[in-house]
């Protein structure tokens, strides 16, 4: 935890960090709610069939970095080995999903219910206000998912020089 209580990447509790030669992913089992762009977009590196699930070798690290910043919840970071990150899109952008979840990316701070801060620089919020996860969207309201819409597509990740985060996970 930071300074202020703040939980960043690995640090946050609950994530694994999967280290390559080229770069690290970290995943956050907490946030992530399955858009799957991950195991789409790069599934020799994110097989949910495999244990472990993420080999970060298995394919180039700037590749890797461009998958994992297609992440719609921010679920997934990565660190370059020479410590390069994804950079925060400016400005900060807002999109609403035919469902209604709320898509933000750039450089936030989002404060969940129990107060627990986390940087990220992608988040899925809800937008019916039914979620039991505030702020985040675990799917359970109005905005849990039109079929066809899983968060991810026609959201690619956008870059300013590094790093991301990418959804997926076990049950991708």
């Amino acid at each position: 935890m930071g300074a202020d209580g703040d939980e960043t990447g690995a640090r946050r509790r609950g994530a694994r960090t999967y280290e390559g030669a080229g770069i690290e992913v970290t995943f956050d089992p907490q946030v992530c709610r399955h858009a799957a762009e991950c195991v789409r977009g790069l599934p020799s590196v994110f097989d949910t069939a495999r244990r472990p699930w993420i080999s970060p070798d298995a394919a180039e690290p700037g590749l890797v970095a461009e998958v994992v910043r297609r992440c719609p919840t921010g679920a997934l970071t990565y660190r370059l080995a020479g410590g390069g990150t994804e950079a925060p899109d400016r400005p900060t952008t807002v999109r609403r999903t035919a469902d209604g979840r709320l898509l933000v990316r750039g450089e936030l701070r989002v404060t969940g219910a129990g107060g627990e801060v986390r940087e990220t620089p992608r988040a899925m919020l809800c937008g019916c206000g039914s979620s039991g996860g505030q702020p985040y969207c675990d799917r359970s309201g109005a905005c849990g998912g039109v079929a066809g819409d899983r968060g991810g597509s026609g959201d690619r990740g956008r870059s300013q020089g590094g790093g991301g985060e990418q959804e997926g996970g076990t049950g991708a």
